[in-house]
């Protein structure tokens, strides 16, 4: 599992040419550095007299991104799972109809698989970008630099994400049910960027001196 291997291990494995993990693992992690940056942030601002008045509300945000952190390190091996039967499903013999419809059939299940992780890794990167939001407004000032480094990352998991999802749907011969999924991801697409630039200009702004 992902969550147990060291960082320089990840990294070993991540640039190797093993197929996974790759680009979707990648994106998940990117997601949890972004709740790990909130987290401090939330961390930084409870206790303190100066931010009492919205202790309750970071101390409910940051519940909600360890429980995000948790998924996306989840999601992260899910993302190798869900490729290994898709990468394998290439190499079946398709010499016969027989097998030819048997490979189809494999290769459309794996696809679909395949493509749900990276689409839930946009959803859930678009709901820590929501918390972001809320936490620059309200975490502690010395942090806002972090948030917005938190919403950066959090948008790569958005990206990143998208395009696995992408490569993925393409293939799917059920185009109803890939158009459902590009779908999704197009909505998360839109939502994450949309927050994840209010973040990085707020931010921007405050650091520069402007508010």
């Amino acid at each position: 599992m992902i969550e147990q291997q060291t960082i320089d291990e990840f990294l070993t494995v991540l640039s190797s040419k093993q197929p996974t993990p790759g680009g979707g693992g990648a994106s998940a992690l990117a997601g949890a550095l972004g709740t790990a940056l909130g987290l401090m942030v939330g961390n930084l601002t409870v206790g303190k007299k100066k931010y009492a008045d919205v202790e309750a509300e970071v101390r409910s945000m940051m519940k909600r991104l360890e429980e995000l952190q948790r998924e996306m390190v989840c999601l992260a091996d899910e993302d190798a799972r869900a490729f290994a039967p898709l990468a394998a499903a290439y190499g079946l013999p398709a010499g016969t109809e027989e097998e030819k419809a048997r490979k189809a059939q494999v290769m459309e299940e794996n696809l679909l698989a395949a493509s749900l992780v990276p689409v839930r890794i946009m959803e859930l990167a678009a709901e820590i970008l929501a918390i972001l939001k809320e936490l620059e407004k309200k975490g502690s000032v010395m942090a806002v630099s972090d948030v917005g480094v938190a919403a950066q990352f959090a948008r790569t998991a958005v990206t990143g994400a998208v395009m696995n999802v992408y490569i993925n749907t393409k293939s799917m011969k059920n185009r109803e049910k890939a158009g459902e999924i590009d779908a999704r991801a197009g909505k998360a697409m839109e939502e994450g960027l949309a927050l994840a630039d209010e973040i990085y200009g707020s931010v921007l702004g405050r650091l520069k001196g402007g508010r």
